[in-house]
């Protein structure tokens, strides 16, 4: 499937006016976060690693409020399948099975024609943020597909429905229980979930077919939820009546994780699915201004519970209030997409120093800091949703 097969008047059918997508790629002076004259990018002493052949966000170098498709960090975890990069849409299927009343083959020609519509959410790595180095494994993009659930509905859930399962097209031979088994990449939701509007099977991105690496030509979406959710190279929809407990529900994307429990000399372990995402923010770029104060700008996102406030903290200071920025597009469902932030420091001293920012959403879920003991005594990197501190030097 090739930009000819896929026109943008198709891509954007069923989506809100170019008009509210221009406005919501524009440049961040669009919300006053990108150094403008006489302003000066002063650079961390802990910068982020950067390698040109993995592709990854650069938060130094952000400067849309979209991210680019092809800075989008990519995660695979069997080898990738061999697609035909020309496929058409007519020639590519998907199973519909299991428990169904009306089990079908639908083609993605078939997919397009149903109604569509393109949401713009947050994808991220379940391991992102799991070291400072590491936390540029996210993106805020435009998917464009269709729901999932009215499809389910017309083809017609059981009482037995419990479970659906999404399979890749990519494949292994797993070893479990000392015998080989092959496998294509898996992950489930509960029927419920899956019914749920923002979950999608889409065909592009930011406007365009999808990459390759992104799981073109057809993946599902699950946005509020860590990209493992998000299986690639869409082959088959299975409706089960139990629990799907795969390599990457069960056994691996498992967070192990102390609980300490007040009166108690003991530690429980519990082990849980890694899903949804966690309330978090990072701190992105430092800018001096011609006043001479600094402003630090950001990023904050939640599962799509909305973000209530972001904090900064300067060295050993107080916590004290950031400004959310105003998200650039009305009228298009934001709920699951990245706010940025800003903090302007008045009156910097020179020297070294230390910022920190953190997130809290509605909920009232609070972004931990590192020796707070829900992050130290978490034992595997995923769900790193931790503060971590940044350093700079004011001349």
């Amino acid at each position: 499937m090739t930009p000819a097969h896929l026109s943008r008047r198709d891509l954007l059918r069923g989506s809100v006016a170019l008009a509210a997508y221009t406005l919501a790629a524009r440049p961040l002076s669009a919300f006053g976060l990108e150094p403008g004259a006489g302003e000066e990018l002063i650079p961390f002493l802990d910068p982020q690693p950067y390698d040109a052949k993995r592709p990854m966000l650069r938060w130094a170098h952000v400067d849309s409020w979209i991210t680019a498709k092809e800075d989008l960090y990519e995660v695979s975890h069997y080898p990738k399948p061999k697609i035909n990069p020309t496929t058409r849409p007519e020639d590519w299927k998907v199973e519909f099975t299991g428990y169904l009343k009306r089990p079908v083959t639908l083609t993605l020609a078939d997919l397009m024609k149903r109604p569509h519509k393109t949401l713009t959410a947050t994808l991220e790595c379940g391991g992102n943020g799991s070291n400072p180095g590491f936390t540029g494994a996210c993106g805020n993009l435009r998917w464009t597909g269709t729901p999932l659930g009215p499809l389910l509905r017309e083809l017609g859930l059981m009482k037995r429905s419990e479970e659906v399962v999404f399979y890749g097209s990519d494949e292994k031979v797993e070893k479990i229980r000392e015998q080989d088994y092959p496998q294509n990449f898996a992950r489930s939701l509960t029927v419920e979930h899956a019914l749920r509007d923002e979950v999608m099977l889409v065909w592009a991105q930011n406007d365009a077919p999808l990459m390759d690496r992104h799981g073109f030509p057809l993946r599902l979406i699950v946005p509020g939820w860590f990209g493992v959710a998000w299986v690639k190279w869409l082959k088959r929809v299975d409706v089960l009546d139990r629990r799907f407990m795969g390599r990457w529900m069960a056994r691996d994307y498992v967070t192990i994780r102390g609980e300490e429990r007040e009166g108690s000399d003991w530690t429980n372990w519990r082990e849980t699915q890694v899903c949804h995402l966690g309330c978090k923010s990072v701190t992105a770029r430092a800018v001096k201004r011609p006043d001479g104060s600094i402003r630090f700008n950001g990023a904050a996102w939640s599962d799509g519970t909305p973000l209530k406030s972001v904090e900064v903290k300067l060295d050993d200071g107080p916590w004290q209030p950031a400004e959310l920025a105003r998200k650039p597009a009305r009228g298009v469902d934001l709920k699951f997409t990245w706010s940025f932030w800003h903090f302007d420091w008045k009156s910097p001293t020179a020297g070294e120093h230390t910022v920190v920012s953190r997130a809290t959403d509605l909920d009232g879920r609070v972004q931990p800091a590192a020796e707070d003991p829900t992050m130290k005594k978490k034992a595997t990197y995923w769900e790193a949703n931790q503060q971590w501190v940044r350093k700079l030097r004011v001349a």
